[in-house]
């Protein structure tokens, strides 16, 4: 039986809906997965905003804030929740960290989680996350489809980058473990800087550095102007080609896990604030600190949580055949589909209004449109 935690948890594993039912460890839903990305983004991104000298320097702070997005995985495997159409998640950190996050879950099928973020230091960051996974026997591999966005006020800076594979191992026999590996641009698209970055995939038998991470940022004419060293379970440093004077050094080490962690299922204390409550009130009928059956989890619940989990799912289900019997199509509430000119794909952006209506305290998308009814 797993033990009953003593304080509020949340958390959306960052690499996703994996196996077969969900884990008493991850309470947690789709939308506020996101916000796991960002512990990292008060230093890192503003110090690319603020303390870079050049565009080249700048781009190793968020190359750094790339890797670090990865350092939760390291002893969080278990399954989420089944994600819920119209699904939201809020989490607004202005006060202590300087922005703000919030999330939608716009397709169900295929499962899409759309992604805005803002701070007042001067960036925005943007996503959506969906993906693809290949059993493999041993090992399942989970390729997330779709481009990150990152964007500078003061510059003009626009930054974006795909994800690398994640592999989860020991599927069906053993301790179940992550891997992170692939190659990763990141592309300035102001002036045609460039960060590539390496992810080496861990291998029994070789005297590598495990989850090593390596890589150049060169500028648009390919000059290379800094290197790039690391891991993305522990930290991310970087030194300039010509000049050690002009060197970043150690840009990101991973924050301690508490004292206790194994009791929390590898979670840190910014992952067990996401869906507490306290400070966070008034937030959507559609955020996922509602949704009772997490709630239930986290009371230690098990079993009333299991029913609930099965009533909404249910519910979305008839929901679902009742908009087709009309021949009506999704659309979600807070973000819409556009071309994206930058990456030259289609991708959900936001569309405002959100933090407006919260501030008026009348629950209404954009265009007057009243928000689904899914818990």
């Amino acid at each position: 039986t797993p033990h009953r935690l003593t304080f509020s948890f949340s958390l959306y594993l960052t690499c996703v809906r994996r196996f077969c039912a969900p884990d008493p460890a991850t309470a947690t839903s789709t939308a506020s997965s996101r916000a796991l990305l960002l512990p990292a983004a008060p230093l890192l991104l503003s110090a690319a905003a603020a303390a870079a000298r050049t565009s080249q320097e700048r781009l190793c702070w968020v190359a750094a804030f790339t890797v670090s997005s990865y350092a939760s995985t390291t002893s969080r495997t278990g399954k989420p929740f089944n994600p819920l159409l119209g699904e939201t998640y809020e989490f607004d950190r202005r006060d202590d960290m300087g922005w703000r996050y919030f999330a939608e879950q716009v397709s169900h099928h295929p499962p899409i989680c759309a992604m805005h973020s803002e701070s007042v230091h001067g960036w925005t960051f943007w996503q959506e996350f969906e993906m693809k996974s290949k059993f493999r026997g041993k090992y399942l591999q989970i390729v997330p489809v779709g481009i990150s966005h990152l964007k500078f006020a003061d510059t003009g800076d626009h930054f974006t980058w795909r994800k690398v594979t994640s592999t989860v191992h020991n599927i069906i026999v053993g301790k179940l473990w992550v891997d992170q590996s692939g190659e990763m641009s990141i592309n300035n698209h102001r002036n045609g800087d460039k960060c590539d970055l390496k992810y080496s995939a861990y291998s029994y038998f070789s005297s590598d550095t495990p989850r090593k991470v390596a890589g150049t940022v060169s500028d648009g004419k390919g000059a290379v102007h800094f290197r790039l060293l690391g891991t993305w379970s522990e930290s991310m440093a970087a030194e300039h080609v010509a000049d050690a004077a002009r060197s970043p050094g150690v840009m990101w080490q991973r924050t301690p896990l508490p004292y206790d962690s194994d009791r929390m299922y590898g979670f840190t204390y910014y992952a067990c604030s996401l869906n507490d409550t306290h400070g966070q009130e008034g937030v959507a009928p559609t955020d996922s600190r509602r949704r009772p059956d997490q709630r239930m989890m986290e009371d230690g619940k098990w079993d009333e949580a299991t029913d609930e989990k099965v009533r909404l799912e249910e519910k979305q289900r008839a929901v679902r055949r009742k908009r087709e019997a009309a021949k009506q199509s999704w659309q979600p509430v807070w973000f819409e589909k556009v071309d994206e000119p930058i990456a030259g794909q289609a991708l959900h952006v936001y569309k405002g209004g959100y933090w407006e209506a919260k501030e008026a305290g009348a629950w209404q998308g954009p265009g007057g449109r009243t928000l689904p009814d899914i818990f």
